[in-house]
Formats: C-alpha cells, sequence, structure tokens
C-alpha cells in the first residue's frame, strides 16, 4: 500500500477536481494523509465553504487533516508517507518550493518530505505559471526529486501565462516519480 501525503493548497476552482482525484486513489487502495493550507483550511469562497471542503477531503480519506507547521513537522522524520503530491499547487506556493520557504503545513510537509529524499510531486494550477513564476517552475523542474503532472494552457487567449495540470494523469505520475522518473510528455 502507498502512503501518500495529498496538499491541497488555494486554486479554488480546481479542488472539486482535486477530490475526485483522491477518491479515485483511495478506492485503488492508497492510504492518504490530507494537508492543508492555511488559505485551503480558513476561506471561504465561491467555490464553497472551508468547513465543507474539510468535511469533504477528512470523509474521503479517513483521516483528519494536517493543517499546521507543527503536525507538518512530524511527516518526515516519523516517516509518514512514501510520496508527496501537492495539488493545486499554486504560483504563490510553487515560488516558495522553489525558494525554500516554509510558512505553512504545505511547504513544512514537503521540507520534512524531501529530507528524506523522497518524491514531491507538483500538480500546477497558475495564473502566472508562465509569467513571473515561470523561473520557480523551471527551478523546480530541475530539482532532484521534484516531478510535474503533465499540465497545458487552460485557456491561452484569455489566461496567456495559466497552466493548469491533466488531473487525470495523477496516478501515473505518481508511479513514475516512485521509480524516479518524470512522465511524459510533460507539456500536452
Amino acid at each position: 500500500m502507498i502512503k501518500l501525503g495529498f496538499a491541497i493548497t488555494g486554486s479554488f476552482c480546481t479542488h472539486k477536481r482535486i477530490l475526485e482525484e483522491m477518491e479515485k486513489l483511495v478506492l485503488k487502495g492508497y492510504d492518504i494523509l490530507p494537508i492543508l493550507s492555511d488559505n485551503s483550511f480558513k476561506t471561504d469562497t465561491r467555490f464553497g465553504e472551508a468547513k465543507e471542503f474539510i468535511e469533504k477531503v477528512e470523509k474521503i480519506c479517513g483521516k483528519k487533516v494536517v493543517h499546521t507547521i507543527t503536525e507538518a513537522e512530524k511527516i518526515g522524520p516519523n516517516n509518514l508517507i512514501d510520496i508527496l503530491v501537492v495539488a493545486p499547487c499554486t504560483g504563490n506556493t510553487l515560488a516558495k518550493l522553489a525558494n525554500a520557504i516554509t510558512d505553512n503545513a504545505v511547504t513544512m510537509c514537503a521540507k520534512s518530505h524531501v529530507r528524506n529524499n523522497k518524491p514531491v510531486v507538483i500538480g500546477i494550477s497558475s495564473n502566472d505559471a508562465m509569467g513571473l513564476n515561470f523561473k520557480n517552475l523551471a527551478l523546480l523542474f530541475n530539482s532532484k526529486n521534484f516531478f510535474f503532472i503533465p499540465f497545458s494552457q487552460d485557456d491561452s487567449a484569455k489566461k496567456p501565462h495559466s497552466l493548469v495540470a491533466k488531473w487525470e494523469k495523477t496516478e501515473d505520475t505518481i508511479l513514475d516519480a516512485l521509480k524516479g522518473k518524470q512522465i511524459q510528455p510533460v507539456i500536452e
């Protein structure tokens, strides 16, 4: 059984799709530890209330969400997961990961997990991934133990700098990352 950390950040418009992927993984036997960023844990949006989102995540995973730095720090030293998925990964989180900024549960979990030389899968969902954040995407793409779910522009006419992961490729990316391989093609 694969022990999977599933870290969810903002990009609230993708949360419904992320929950669908989580459900698929649980049905396939993955043991999922859910981790939420501060914004995902506390923010009510037009896409739903935070409390309802937390309830859905906990019901799917059968576990309480990790949402504090203190809780997340224990993940690495206690070897709680085999692989970490950060999805959706906003531009803000992408920049923090690329620049070793640890200021919330998701970034602490990633730092704590990478210390064990284990893989982190990034599911990008950012309106500026091909803008100012492009350098951060490139930096992580060339960093050891970071792997990307294939992605594409989601609306090149209205949002020319925006990228979003192909969520249906999440499990395939996980399986390749566990072998130390980046799924190909990355850009679809």
